[in-house]
């Protein structure tokens, strides 16, 4: 069967509400729930996060980075690392576990594994770019990071469902072949992220960024969150495997982005924040 029809047919699934997440994500989409309740019992939680060793780790790993641990005092559990991250930032968290998941335990744990890379450098990017730049919030920055490739992992879980909706395991396989054009690729993404957004609960500004990201235009400097997610995406060292043909290639962007910038003052500031970029996306791959 086509892609193109294959596409169609779980865009149209998804949008009728019939959404299939794997178990692993729906026990952590139970923490998240919790995390969203201003009452909730943080001692309750934590045994929770204690309970959940993806979960655990990442917390704990990005407690422990420069963005967040400025003493540099070492942090060796669950509960310290919550109350140093605060809730909010646990639940962003708990979100990336869940997009992790979202892609369960399949056969392209390659493609897996390069989209998380390419995600965790953006959110890490967009976490830098939104505090020294775009002057918006931190961890909005991050968090839209975290999840914005966030149909991909859904679209990898499916794969059983609908055999080969996902071909190939190099950049822009998807978008290769001539039975598929990017406009109706981008049509049905939009679809299944909105969807997966909706189900949830991602607040309406990560998902206008998210849009942004999908048909905005470089901007510089960045004003608005769409702006900085399309700046980190760029920006990214690690390119999502699934980019479209039409997205630019590093070097012409950077070419693009001399013209618009001062590109010695941009590199500066990515250079003096490349310890913390490195520590978190490290962390954040934990």
């Amino acid at each position: 069967m086509e892609k193109r029809v294959l596409l169609s047919a779980l865009a149209d699934e998804v949008e009728r509400g019939k959404l299939f997440f794997p178990t692993s994500a729906t026990a952590t989409l139970q923490i998240k729930k919790m995390l969203e309740d201003t009452d909730c019992d943080l001692d309750a939680v934590t045994r929770l996060i204690q309970a959940d060793p993806l979960l655990s780790v990442k917390i704990v790993a990005v407690a422990n980075s420069v963005v967040f641990n400025r003493s540099g005092k070492k942090i060796t559990s669950v509960s310290s690392a919550v109350t140093l991250l605060g809730l909010r930032t646990v639940r962003n968290l708990a979100m990336a576990v869940i997009t992790q998941q979202l892609a369960g335990t399949q056969s392209k744990s390659e493609l897996v594994a390069q989209l998380w890379k390419h995600s965790a450098h953006v959110a890490a990017l967009a976490q830098v770019i939104a505090r020294k730049i775009s002057h918006q919030d931190p961890d909005t920055a991050m968090f839209a990071g975290i999840i914005h490739e966030i149909s991909w992992f859904y679209l990898l879980s499916r794969e059983k469902a609908y055999p080969g909706l996902i071909d190939g395991n190099i950049a822009n396989s998807w978008v290769s072949d001539d039975d598929l054009d990017e406009d109706d690729e981008l049509a049905c993404e939009i679809k299944i992220s909105t969807a997966i957004l909706n189900a949830l609960s991602v607040p309406e500004p990560v998902a206008d960024a998210i849009a942004h990201l999908w048909q905005g235009s470089l901007i510089f400097p960045p004003a608005t969150l769409g702006d900085t997610l399309l700046l980190a995406d760029q920006l990214a060292p690690v390119k999502s495997p699934f980019a479209p043909a039409l997205t630019q290639a590093r070097d012409d962007f950077l070419t693009k982005l001399d013209r618009l910038a001062n590109q010695q003052a941009l590199d500066a500031i990515l250079a003096e924040s490349e310890e913390e970029v490195k520590s978190l996306t490290a962390a954040l791959c934990a």
